[in-house]
Order: structure tokens, then sequence, then C-alpha cells
């Protein structure tokens, strides 16, 4: 059991497999200026978390406490922090890649991190939602410039982003095809896919033409081959950061844009994303809710691929 200065968090202390994930007690940290404190309800898990956990990727060698998606209430702030009382009810995505910790009781945040969660919505859905939203947004408004009649292309259109994205082109009034095995096209229909495609029978290079903007989650050969359908100045926006520089010589020559990036903190696009949930726009699809101390489990689920939706962590 926690005391006043302490806290819960799952760390650890080598690279590998879920089993690697320990769950320890932890200095429970103070804000600075500008920060606040949040007590976590619950946190969300996404493929970076796992990705890191076995490469160390960006983080390095451990030890050290994975998570970037929050949703809790503000326990304490930072000097010069205006926007939060303590007991505001808030959501945000830590910076990223190296404001990550959220897989804990407590966890510090900027201030600009983090928006009003809003009422509509439980901590479960507030937390599964901003770093795929964010990386959604980002992808669809600030690099592609998503227009209301533009198609788009959304790969795996099923998982944690791809879902998302899906219902934020929409809500932008786009056209949206999305990739997926057949039997999750029902669940594309239900989120307002227009046109499915199963990349498991269906090569998506001749079953599209004239999209105007994909959204590669995929990467590697996924990325260079989502060139060959775009329209004339069309555009992929890629997640996967780093991959081959055919990406790029291959748009030159056909006389498109490709782009990659990587998902940054933002409290407009955070206001934006908090907007749609109110009017009912967008919801995450919860593929588990695990306790704190299950964290193990629902990386053992994410390794697999398969997930429909976002994972999460509870923390009581």
């Amino acid at each position: 059991m926690s005391d006043v200065n302490t806290m819960r968090a799952i760390s650890q202390d080598v690279l590998g497999d879920p089993e690697a994930l320990k769950e320890v007690q932890v200095e429970r940290p103070t804000p600075g200026p500008n920060e606040v404190l949040v007590r976590v309800r619950a946190a969300g898990v996404n493929p970076t978390d796992w990705k890191h956990r076995a490469t160390g990727g960006f983080l390095g060698e451990p030890p050290f406490v994975l998570g970037w998606d929050v949703s809790g209430e503000v326990a304490e702030t930072g000097v010069g922090v205006a926007a939060f009382r303590p007991g505001d009810e808030v959501f945000g995505m830590l910076p990223y890649p190296f404001g990550h910790g959220s897989h804990a009781e407590y966890v510090i945040a900027p201030a600009r991190a983090l928006v009003p969660k809003p009422t509509s919505v439980d901590h479960i859905q507030a937390a599964a939602l901003p770093l795929v939203s964010l990386t959604a947004w980002q992808a669809l408004t600030e690099h592609a410039g998503l227009r209301p009649g533009q198609r788009v292309l959304v790969h795996a259109a099923a998982g944690g982003v791809g879902h998302v994205a899906v219902q934020i082109a929409k809500a932008l009034g786009a056209y949206v095809i999305g990739t997926a095995s057949a039997g999750k096209h029902g669940f594309l229909r239900e989120i307002g896919v227009d046109e499915t495609i199963d990349y498991r029978s269906t090569d998506f290079t001749e079953a599209v033409r004239d999209v105007d903007v994909v959204l590669d989650t995929l990467g590697d050969e996924t990325s260079v081959r989502s060139l060959r359908v775009l329209r004339p100045g069309g555009v992929v926006v890629s997640i996967l950061p780093i991959g081959s520089q055919d990406f790029h010589e291959e748009a030159e020559r056909l006389g498109v844009r490709a782009l990659r990036m990587l998902v940054d903190a933002d409290r407009s696009g955070m206001r934006a994303v908090a907007d749609l949930m109110e009017q009912g726009k967008l919801r995450a699809t919860i593929a588990g809710a695990f306790p704190l101390a299950d964290a193990a489990k629902a990386h053992e689920l994410g390794d697999t691929g398969r997930t429909t939706g976002k994972l999460v962590l509870l923390v009581d």
C-alpha cells in the first residue's frame, strides 16, 4: 500500500517480454512551475508502449515507467498554473516521447498538455483517446490539410489509431476507405467507413484510385505502395517516423507528397478532440481494461497485433 510520499508504478529493469513489467513502489513526484500532478484514474496502452518495453526505443535502457495517455484528477499544481485547480478532472497526452510515466498512481504533466475531461465520458474513454486522437488529428488536419469531400484511405482501420482516424475523417466530411481483415468489416461500417478492403484477399493498390490522403499506420512496403493510389498532389502521412528513403524518392517521382510524423503534445488538438467527444462524434472502442497490476496482461494482448480498438489500465 502506498503512503503519502510513495506510489505504485509499473516499471522494468530489463528490456524484453511483458514479464519484464513489475509493480514497484517509487517516490511520488512533486510538480514544478507550470506543472500539474495528476492522480491517475486510467491510462491508455499503445503500441509505442510495448515497442519501448521490448526495445527501449527513444528511452534507451530501463528502468522507466511507460505510459503517455492519462485521465484523472488534478492532485496538486505547481507555481504559475492558472488553468487548473486540485480536484479538476483532466485528460491528455504527456509530451512524446520523453514525458512518459502515466502507468502509475500519479504522474507529472505540463499544464498545457491537459484539457478538462468531458463530463459525458468516463475515465476509461478519456484515457483511451489522447495519443491516438492527436496522432490522427495532426496527421489529417495539420499535415494532410484534409478538406470536406476528399477521399481518405486508412490502413489498419480497426486498430487503435485507425478506428479513431476514421471517425475524425468522417467528422471532417471525408469519404473514408479502410483496410482490415474481413471479420472486422462490420465494425468498420459501424464507425462510418464508406468502403472496406480485405487486405488478406485484395491488393489495395488495385482496388483504390485517386485518393487525396492515405494514413499509413503500418510502414515498410505499405508506405511506398500507398503512394501509387494517390491523385496528383495527394499525400501519404506515415505515423512510422523511420523507414526507407524509397518512400520520399518514389513520391517525388510520382508527383505526390510523402510525410513521416511523430505525435506531439498539443492543447489546441486536445481541445478539438474533446469537442468531438462531447458532440458524440468520437468514441474509443475498448479492446480490454486491466487493473494497473495486470499491465503485463495488457501488453501480452497488445503484442498479438490483433486487437480492435484500445487497451486501458485502471488505477484504483
